[in-house]
C-alpha cells in the first residue's frame, strides 16, 4: 500500500522526518518570543486560586513515560476535588477501577515523573502541573482519598515543580463545551465498534462488547 507521497505506508514517518527540525534554535526561528506573562505565570507551588481550581476539577489528564521514553496519556475522573491537595506542593491522585493494565502506575514507578492537566466540565480554565511522583499504598494516605466512597488500592503522589494555568484557546477552538457543535452519535464509531476492530477475534460480536461495557460502567467504582 502506498500514499500520495509515493512512499510505503510503513515508511511514511521516516520520509516525513527527513527534513524535521533538529534543534530548539530552528524551532524558535519559526515563532515569536512568548509573552512575558506566559513565562512569569509558571511557579513551583499552588496558590489559593489554583487549589480552588483543583477542588472544582472532576477530570485530570495524566501524562507519563516509561523508562524507554514511550509516552502515555490517560484520563482520571471522579467527583469535583477527587484529587487531594495535601499541601501547596503535594497532590495525591487516587487510582480508580480500570482495565488493570496499570500503564500510568508502571510508568511512574519506572521514571518518577508525571504531567497533569486539570479540566473542569463547562469551563475553559485549565491548570497544568508537572513534577516528581511516586506510587503509594500507605493506608493512612489512602484512607484520606475516599471521594468515591472507599479508599483506592494505590495513589500517585506528586511533588509540584511547575504549575500554571493553560491558555483556554484549545477548548474554545474544539467547541468542547458547546453541544450544538458536537458531532451526532451516528457520525462517529462507538467505543464498542472500535474495540471490535482492534480485537479482531473470530466469533466476537459487537453486542457482546456492548454488554461488557455496560457491566464495566455499572461497576465503575468497584
Amino acid at each position: 500500500m502506498t500514499t500520495d507521497t509515493g512512499t510505503a505506508t510503513g515508511l511514511l514517518f521516516d520520509a516525513l522526518k527527513a527534513d524535521a527540525l533538529t534543534s530548539t534554535e530552528q524551532l524558535r526561528e519559526l515563532y515569536p518570543a512568548p509573552n512575558e506573562n506566559a513565562l512569569r505565570k509558571e511557579i513551583d507551588h499552588l496558590t489559593d486560586e489554583a487549589r480552588a481550581l483543583i477542588g472544582c476539577a472532576s477530570l485530570v489528564l495524566v501524562g507519563s513515560t516509561d523508562a524507554e521514553g514511550r509516552a502515555d496519556v490517560t484520563p482520571r475522573g471522579g467527583p469535583p476535588g477527587f484529587v487531594a491537595v495535601l499541601d501547596d506542593r503535594t497532590l495525591a491522585i487516587p487510582d480508580a477501577t480500570g482495565n488493570k493494565r496499570l500503564d500510568t502506575l508502571q510508568n511512574v514507578v519506572e521514571t518518577g515523573r508525571v504531567g497533569l492537566l486539570f479540566v473542569i466540565p463547562g469551563r475553559t480554565t485549565t491548570l497544568r502541573v508537572n513534577g516528581r511522583a511516586f506510587v503509594s499504598a500507605r493506608p493512612e494516605l489512602l484512607d484520606r482519598l475516599t471521594a468515591v466512597g472507599k479508599p483506592p488500592v494505590s495513589a500517585i503522589v506528586v511533588h509540584i515543580e511547575q504549575a500554571y494555568p493553560h491558555c483556554p484557546k484549545s477548548l474554545m477552538r474544539g467547541n468542547a463545551w458547546q453541544p450544538e457543535k458536537w458531532l451526532p452519535a451516528d457520525a462517529q464509531p462507538g467505543s464498542a465498534q472500535v474495540t471490535l476492530a482492534q480485537l479482531n477475534l473470530p466469533g466476537l460480536t459487537i453486542e457482546q462488547i456492548e454488554e461488557s461495557e455496560r457491566e464495566s460502567l455499572r461497576t465503575r467504582y468497584e
